[in-house]
């Protein structure tokens, strides 16, 4: 049973695949239009927050890196660019997504620096203690497990370690979250029709931000996962928020 609310939101409520299934599924039916997507549904602000995301890591000085839910290598890549790692290795449940970020890498000449791999965040193929940083950038929200999901992270981040999440939220202004919210729930959808043939992917994705635990709340959640120094930034007046934790040294 779901432990939070968000975990039981699915792509498609009639299917009988378990949520990572259907989850994979639909990023693999619009990989090719994401990018596209993510850039004209933010105006691009969407590279800021990911740039702000990664310097949260910056006074740590991270050699080794990894990317859970990496999608198209986004983040990787603009972690490389901005803080020099010695290695970044992504993870993503959907080979459609990184089948087009090895050929960003490939292009940028990257593939030797950044590592794209196909996994399940709720268990990750890593010893204990193998990484200095962890970014997640719009992707726990997808976790059929958090609680898993987050407790994996913790597992394989070395001692004094961060982990730096970024997701959208809900904003607290209550005239501007009712902006947000027609946004999200009316014009979202449509264009996620319109250019990614794909409604029910973009309603997904509205769906599974109202009902995810942000704030303070979500603090409480890396804390009470084992995290310390949890934190939490909001951004662009609330539509996404940064979260950090470090692992106990």
């Amino acid at each position: 049973m779901a432990r939070f609310a968000h975990d039981s939101v699915v792509p498609d409520g009639s299917s009988r695949q378990q949520k990572k299934e259907q989850v994979a599924e639909m990023f693999n039916s619009i990989a090719s239009r994401y990018d596209f997507m993510n850039r004209f549904l933010t105006a691009g602000v969407d590279l800021r927050w990911r740039r702000k995301t990664i310097l949260q890591l910056q006074d740590i000085h991270p050699q080794l890196v990894l990317d859970v839910a990496t999608g198209t290598a986004d983040i990787a890549i603009l972690t490389h660019q901005l803080l020099h790692p010695q290695k970044i290795t992504g993870i993503d449940i959907s080979e459609g997504m990184l089948e087009l970020g090895r050929k960003k890498l490939e292009k940028l000449g990257l593939s030797s620096q950044i590592e794209l791999q196909q996994g399940d965040s709720e268990q990750l193929a890593f010893p204990a203690n193998s990484f200095d940083a962890i970014t997640v950038a719009f992707g726990v929200r997808n976790f059929q497990d958090l609680e898993k999901g987050l407790q994996e992270m913790l597992r394989v981040l070395r001692p004094g370690g961060r982990l730096a999440i970024l997701e959208f939220s809900r904003p607290p202004n209550p005239i501007f979250r009712a902006l947000c919210n027609f946004y999200t729930n009316v014009i979202t959808p449509f264009i996620g029709r319109l250019f990614a043939n794909n409604r029910k992917a973009y309603q997904y994705l509205n769906d599974s931000v109202q009902a995810f635990p942000e704030g303070p709340a979500f603090t409480r959640i890396l804390a009470d996962t084992g995290f310390s120094n949890t934190r939490f930034r909001r951004l662009s007046l609330g539509i996404c928020t940064i979260y950090t934790g470090d692992k106990k040294g």
